[in-house]
């Protein structure tokens, strides 16, 4: 069984005057979802055998808030294909992983990671998917599993969505009406 977490970064600030779109740093709302986050991964008593995440700014702050919240360092691996990966491309680093960890998180971007989880997740899937269909939020976390021993066996459609927790599905004030 493998189990492969996918974790939007928080919500950036459009309106830091910043040169390049990999430096927008996190806004308030964002670092507040984060550390809320942290917190659920805490209550959940989720833990992961690896942590890979995008090295831009808005990322870094994520995982920074993350850990806050969470109480513990999730020791990322930082890799510089997630920043605004294609589902494609980041099956491929799932198809790199190997058969040691069992239980991976993935911090990144969107769409890359909305479209991921909707070609892992079949079309029946029911009520989680269509969530993720319909937005998939800043700091919003799917967790799927893996009928395998092998992350080379993921692929389209063989996945099961455990969970999909937005930030205001934790903290009503994380709505996309407040800030």
């Amino acid at each position: 069984m493998k189990t492969l977490t996918l974790l939007r970064h928080a919500k950036s600030g459009w309106d830091d005057p910043v040169a390049r779109d990999f430096d927008r740093p996190l806004n308030p709302k964002g670092r507040r979802a984060a550390a809320t986050m942290g917190r659920h991964l805490r209550e959940l008593g989720l833990q992961f055998d690896r942590v890979i995440a995008s090295p831009a700014v808005r990322v870094e702050e994520t995982v920074a808030e993350i850990e806050h919240g969470l109480g513990r360092a999730l020791s990322p691996e930082w890799d510089r294909r997630l920043y605004l990966a294609s589902a494609a491309t980041l099956l491929d680093l799932v198809h790199e992983l190997g058969g040691a960890s069992a239980s991976i998180l993935l911090i990144g971007h969107n769409p890359g990671l909305e479209d991921l989880t909707l070609l892992l997740v079949s079309d029946q899937a029911g009520g989680l998917r269509e969530a993720a269909e319909e937005k998939y939020p800043t700091a919003t976390l799917a967790e799927l599993t893996f009928d395998t021993d092998d992350w080379q066996d993921v692929a389209a459609g063989r996945g099961l969505l455990r969970r999909f927790v937005r930030p205001r599905d934790v903290d009503p004030t994380l709505g996309p009406d407040s800030n």
